[in-house]
């Protein structure tokens, strides 16, 4: 079976632009950065209600804990958000009015404001990054795009394994994207 496509820079960049020029662009948009600076799978930002994301004054949280019944392992895990994904998150917030909605309430509506099922949201992202004219892009490509970053960035093994919410290393390193210029870059190291 073939990997998802990890996404260039400019190639994101693409599937902004495509978001930005459609309706729901701040809803599409938080949900691609959460798969992208979050590493989260599309059944767990599904899942999301709106107290899993903000405070109880509708600020949003230094940490998202997933609830084991929406992780794929069945574990809790916490996600924690850096700076860039709490930007995204809180510009959604307010151009939604997400905290005026009741805690429980889906963090994400579909048109017909209703939550979205893990392949309602597969189905969102694959038309964006057909729009974007990305070929072998799907719903995990954000995923591997936070796992191949974090990897190359130099975090620990065991910290990317613990944040993608695996539970052996070794699936964490299938997730792992290698090409010529990194291992370029590698070698010039020494």
């Amino acid at each position: 079976m073939k990997q998802a496509k990890v996404l260039s820079e400019s190639e994101l960049k693409r599937v902004l632009a495509i978001i930005a020029s459609r309706k729901h662009a701040a809803r599409n948009r938080a949900a691609l950065m959460l798969s992208f600076y979050a590493g989260m799978r599309v059944g767990e930002i599904a899942a999301l209600t709106v107290k899993d994301v903000l405070t109880g004054d509708g600020q949003v949280k230094d940490q998202i804990l997933l609830r084991g019944a929406i992780t794929k392992t069945g574990e809790a895990r916490a996600v924690f958000v850096g700076d860039k994904l709490r930007k995204e998150l809180e510009r959604y917030v307010v151009a939604l009015k997400v905290a005026q909605r009741p805690g429980d309430t889906p963090f994400l509506l579909t048109q017909k404001q209703t939550a979205f099922s893990p392949n309602t949201l597969c189905q969102l992202f694959t038309n964006l990054y057909g729009a974007a004219g990305i070929d072998g892009a799907s719903s995990h490509s954000g995923r591997r795009w936070f796992i191949t970053r974090l990897a190359h960035s130099g975090v620990s093994a065991k910290v990317i394994m613990t944040l993608a919410g695996h539970r052996h290393l070794s699936t964490t390193q299938r997730y792992i994207e290698v090409n010529d210029a990194m291992m370029r870059a590698a070698v010039e190291i020494l």
